[in-house]
């Protein structure tokens, strides 16, 4: 791996969208294409950002702006599992993906904060 694959927040975003990605198949059939879909695309756009955000750290400016993206993407993923997880209590995967993107905003977070301070253009 190299690049943007080798940072922790891509990983994590990563691994978790495969899951979210399965978890989202045992939502009733009616809600595959609502927020089955939503909670898809928003899991796999915070992973997506990441990259192409890497893809322009040449400029700084740009970098950040992909981070807060992901982060974006990241919170709005969070308020869509919170949904989930009261009306479908069944599905226990719910609850726990609110916990670890809530670790991974977090370290997003932490990470736009150590580029804005850190990072050479």
């Amino acid at each position: 791996m190299s690049g943007y694959e080798n940072l922790e927040i891509y990983q994590m975003a990563f691994d978790y969208a495969i899951e979210i990605h399965h978890a989202s198949l045992k939502l009733p059939q009616f809600e595959l294409f609502e927020q089955g879909s939503q909670i898809r695309r928003s899991s796999k756009s915070i992973k997506d950002q990441i990259s192409e955000g890497y893809g322009r750290r040449r400029y700084k400016a740009d970098f950040i702006k992909y981070l807060i993206y992901a982060h974006a993407s990241c919170d709005e993923l969070k308020g869509q599992l919170k949904m989930l997880t009261i009306l479908y209590p069944n599905i226990k995967e719910f609850a726990e993906y609110q916990e670890l993107y809530q670790k991974l905003s977090i370290k997003i977070n932490n990470y736009i904060q150590y580029v804005e301070k850190n990072w050479r253009t």
